[in-house]
């Protein structure tokens, strides 16, 4: 085994990727499984999370895939027992499920508030405690958040102050939890992506793209492809000294 096997290597690892069935979470889980990792996709989506489990088996790895909403601790708590039931352990989790609403702030209904408030901070909370809880009681682990580049500006021509507000909070979030949990040897960092190209954006509305485009220092939307060797790093031993950051994958969007 070479040195950068050692320091990078993830085989026989085991994680969970919330959100896993389409976009980041697919590249990245697909990703880990040619890593050598077992991978169990959690999503609310349980057809396209059986797809992406198949595909992962193809890899000669282990595979689960399991229909969660990441907003109900018990499903949650659930989830967490299949998994360490499959795999026996768990070294690694991706809470990347998450939603955005583009209404104007002074017409947005307090309950959509809440909705993208309870999936994208208290889900990331609920998913992080779950397996912070098994990696304190195993020796340690690394967590890894999908916060964005939008919890560092605010993004424009599009109105999203709740999808804005959600993702800052959880990058205090992924701070506080690393230092409460660094004494047990978990670590917790985010991601915070650009505008990338999933089933999420590609829709998005064409002017609204152009703009995004024209502010941009790089000329065209990453590919969730593009997060995939951040995501890994965070995951791996050669992170051993990185806790509480924020690794912003933009294409340099927030630099200007």
């Amino acid at each position: 085994m070479s040195y950068l096997d050692e320091l990078f290597g993830l085989t026989g690892k085991s994680a969970f990727i919330t959100g896993g069935a389409q976009g980041i979470g697919k590249a990245v889980a697909l990703a880990m499984a040619r890593s050598g990792m077992n991978v169990a996709i959690v999503d609310v989506n349980q057809a396209k999370a059986d797809e992406v489990a198949e595909e992962i088996e193809g890899r000669g790895v282990k595979a689960l895939a399991l229909k969660v909403d990441v907003t109900n601790a018990a499903e949650v708590d659930s989830m967490m027992t299949q998994i360490v039931g499959k795999f026996g352990r768990l070294d690694v989790a991706l809470n990347n499920a998450g939603i955005a609403n583009n209404t104007p702030a002074e017409t947005l209904d307090l309950a959509d508030w809440k909705k993208v408030i309870d999936v994208n901070l208290n889900g990331v909370f609920l998913t992080a405690r779950a397996a912070a809880r098994q990696m304190i009681a195993q020796g340690g682990g690394s967590i890894i958040n999908t916060a964005s580049m939008s919890a560092h500006i605010v993004n424009r021509p599009q109105t999203q102050s709740v999808y804005n507000t959600s993702k800052a909070g959880v990058i205090q979030l992924t701070k506080s939890l690393a230092v409460e949990w660094a004494r047990h040897k978990v670590r917790v960092n985010s991601i915070s992506p650009g505008y990338i190209k999933t089933e999420m954006t590609v829709h998005v509305r064409q002017d609204w793209q152009d703009s995004w485009m024209s502010q941009s220092v790089t000329p065209a939307m990453g590919l969730p492809e593009d997060l995939i060797g951040g995501v890994l790093y965070l995951a791996s031993d050669a992170a051993a000294f990185t806790t509480g950051a924020d690794l912003v994958m933009d294409g340099g969007f927030t630099v200007v």
